[in-house]
């Protein structure tokens, strides 16, 4: 048995708003399922495209997937005017419970397991609480922010993951790991202080988004330590995103009003936001699939290079489609920003080498 583990330098990337729980790393399909009924393994596409073709497709698939929920979810706050990202984050963790139902329980994409304990529950729901926390500030923040600026500040996911894991574990990382990470930081400077459209709440909205992330992968990693409590990804999405849209039900009727009503109304008049809603709450669930699906075929570091990368994608995309101006010393903190990360995961690898 392979054990899974908790990889918080791919958040890095991040995909942040794109509602997705930490992948661990997973083994090949022979490994993993021996022999199993699994739909998939008698019928698989590999029996009509090559190997090369199907990962080259999934990877196209994940950054279709991450930077379509961004774009999407930018669209519906700022530009179409549907603003209750506290209400959207929910039909976002529908949608993921709906779905996760159909590939674990009927596709049998992964094994289903279980709660086992009342104990293992509470835990499951305390990360819940948190992934709420970041998810909603992450939506929120793109009412206030461009996508570029907001996909600058979420690569500063490693400095805040090396913060609590200090604070929290008293883990201490090497010297070179602590020097990466200066530039992450100096970037964002840099871009903060260059950007034309910065708005002081959706900076710290998206601030608070970053570090809730970084928080909950801390926190998962203490939580579920024991082999009977760990999770694999998909069956952690299972469970926590039902729970989510439960803690989110009472602040979003509280604080959005009677949301329901609302959107029905916009419902009505506009029947293009049904369709709106329904592609930007599945394509929430694929980042998550996509996320398995890359590391299934590739592996997690495949998974947190593509990651870096896809900072920077997103960030081009965006000024592309909705025009946002950038300056050139906000371009260039962005880069300082990628570097750093890059640095950092670099000094995390030599790190654990030595280690070993």
């Amino acid at each position: 048995m392979v054990e899974a583990q908790s990889w918080t330098t791919r958040r890095s990337s991040n995909p942040r708003f794109e509602t997705s729980v930490d992948i661990p790393s997973t083994p090949t399909g022979e490994v993993r399922y021996g022999t199993t009924n699994n739909i998939f393994a008698s019928f698989s596409a590999t029996s009509f495209v090559s190997p090369t073709i199907l990962t080259a497709l999934i990877i196209a698939s994940w950054y279709l997937s991450n930077i379509g929920v961004l774009l999407l979810n930018k669209y519906l706050l700022s530009f179409y005017g549907y603003k209750y990202p506290i209400f959207l984050t929910m039909l976002h963790m529908i949608s993921c419970t709906f779905y996760s139902l159909i590939a674990i329980r009927w596709f049998q994409i992964v094994p289903f397991q279980q709660i086992l304990s009342r104990k293992q529950f509470l835990k499951i729901f305390a990360l819940s609480g948190i992934f709420c926390f970041s998810v909603v500030c992450g939506n929120t923040s793109l009412r206030y922010l461009p996508v570029s600026f907001n996909q600058a500040i979420g690569a500063t996911t490693p400095f805040f993951t090396a913060i609590f894991a200090f604070l929290i574990t008293c883990k201490k990382e090497s010297a070179q790991v602590y020097l990466a990470l200066m530039p992450v930081v100096f970037g964002i400077v840099l871009a903060s202080n260059s950007e034309p459209l910065f708005h002081l709440f959706g900076f710290l909205m998206c601030v608070g988004s970053t570090a809730g992330r970084a928080l909950k992968s801390v926190v998962q990693g203490l939580l579920l330590t024991s082999d009977s409590e760990k999770l694999h990804s998909m069956n952690l999405l299972l469970y926590m995103a039902p729970m989510a849209a439960m803690i989110l039900l009472p602040f979003t009727l509280y604080i959005e009003g009677n949301v329901f009503a609302k959107t029905i109304d916009k419902a009505r008049n506009d029947s293009f936001m049904v369709f709106l809603l329904i592609g930007n709450a599945t394509m929430a669930y694929l980042v998550n699939l996509t996320n398995f699906l890359v590391t299934k075929h590739t592996s997690a570091l495949t998974l947190q290079v593509l990651g870096n990368a896809k900072a920077a994608v997103a960030a081009v995309v965006s000024v592309l489609i909705f025009k946002n101006p950038v300056t050139a010393m906000g371009i260039s903190g962005f880069a300082v920003t990628i570097m750093g990360v890059v640095l950092y995961s670099e000094a995390k690898k030599r790190s654990k080498v030595t280690a070993h």
